[in-house]
């Protein structure tokens, strides 16, 4: 029987659909804005390239490193909303104040700071989850999230888009521009943030001790050798690892491909752009799907998908192909994200959610860029993108053999209890 979402459970989702147009303008918009920035002042494409990335990389480390604690600290009695509040106003002005910078220095500094304040928020926000819904409807809220989110960012980002393209008509500069779309994202940004901040409270938590701070630190201490002995959790973290660095690495080398096969600045933002739109249905129609089939089942079918997404990749030859790959990523992406963070918090314990998923952040960012690393060494060492390609499906292969034996470990322990 088909149930509408609650109130909480839509004010939930419209965090998505608020902090994925960040996520849109970072992968598409930002790059060749700093790339020009950065080369108006002696900077070589190359080389500004290499900063952006590694601006990436530090605001990704450091996230990584406080996740785990911070999560831990949130799962104390009424902690976990005022940190996810701290962190989203640090992501939203770190995101409007990208319009004050004259240099490509400063300019990085404060994204640093943007995307921390970003990649910290998801953290207790993901963890809300086994606040806002039950076990039985988290993977259909989880797919609404992601769903609503892809299609969402699309609003935001193509009025951005409309004022950067056109600032010429409008009689603004460039500069200028870039600011208005970095305020009208950060504004999109905390308006779709404050029904939830409203109504959401904290149902499971850890009880507040004397000395929170450190306490969280102890509980830190157990949990990670809690997770070794919990095999479903532990096989789980690595599965997840493994599968979702194949699916990060085909989204950033995507552009990557289409530069090669010649789709100019404008091609590829249509493309995303396709992706998004194709994702939104997809990742709805998994959540319903999840009501008749079990999650495990879902999440091995998109990565088996991926297998053969990575192996079609491995033969793009024209811009056609190209597309098809757009369609057939957001068929899949939605699905297996969105079934992953649910089918995740059904597996922890509730009142140490953000203390678990601060883990599932460490593994998601440590995926974020060794899989690309990994196809650059190949593609480097053969003179073959193809074959750097081809290293991808080993992950998805290595991922779903370790899914599959989680699943195991899981449904022994039901059979047990």
């Amino acid at each position: 029987m088909k149930q509408k979402l609650t109130k909480l459970e839509k004010y939930w989702v419209l965090y998505d659909v608020g902090n994925s147009a960040f996520t849109l303008l970072v992968s598409t918009i930002i790059p060749i804005y700093f790339k020009n920035m950065a080369q108006n002042m002696g900077v070589s494409a190359s080389d500004s390239t290499a900063y952006l990335s590694y601006a990436i990389s530090i605001s990704t480390i450091i996230v990584a490193i406080l996740g785990p604690i911070l999560g831990a600290v949130a799962d104390n009695k009424n902690h976990k909303k005022p940190l996810f509040t701290f962190f989203m106003m640090i992501g939203v002005l770190g995101c409007a104040a990208l319009s004050i910078p004259k240099t490509w220095l400063m300019f990085l500094i404060i994204f640093v700071i943007a995307k921390v304040g970003f990649s910290g928020s998801l953290i207790f926000y993901d963890s809300m989850m086994v606040d806002v819904t039950t076990d039985e409807r988290m993977d259909e809220v989880s797919s609404h999230g992601y769903a609503w989110g892809y299609i969402g960012s699309c609003v935001p980002f193509v009025v951005c888009l409309m004022i950067v393209l056109g600032a010429g008509k409008l009689g603004i500069s460039m500069e200028l521009a870039m600011g208005i779309s970095f305020f009208v994202t950060a504004a999109w940004w905390v308006l779709m943030t404050v029904p939830m901040l409203k109504t959401y409270r904290q149902k499971n938590y850890v009880e507040r001790k004397p000395h929170a701070f450190r306490e969280s630190f102890a509980r830190i201490g157990k949990t990670f050798l809690n997770v070794r002995k919990e095999k479903k959790i532990f096989l789980f973290l690595l599965a997840f690892f493994f599968y979702i660095d194949g699916v990060y690495t085909i989204i950033d080398m995507a552009t990557a491909y289409g530069s090669v096969l010649g789709l100019d600045s404008t091609g590829l933002l249509l493309a995303l752009l396709v992706t998004q739109i194709v994702a939104f249905p997809c990742a709805i129609l998994f959540g319903r799907l999840a009501r008749r089939f079990r999650t495990e089942h879902l999440i091995t079918v998109c990565v088996v998908a991926y297998i053969g997404i990575a192996l079609f990749a491995c033969v793009l030859r024209t811009q056609t192909q190209f597309w098809i790959l757009a369609i057939f990523v957001g068929m899949f992406q939605g699905g297996i994200q969105a079934l992953s963070r649910s089918y995740y918090a059904k597996i922890i314990p509730p009142e140490q959610s953000g203390e678990y998923f601060g883990l599932l952040d460490i593994c998601g960012k440590g995926a974020s860029f060794i899989g690309t690393a990994i196809v650059s060494v190949v593609s480097q060492l053969t003179g073959d993108i193809n074959k750097g390609v081809a290293m991808i499906v080993v992950l998805f292969v290595v991922g779903v053999v370790l899914f599959r034996i989680a699943v195991t470990c899981v449904q022994k322990n039901k059979i047990e209890s």
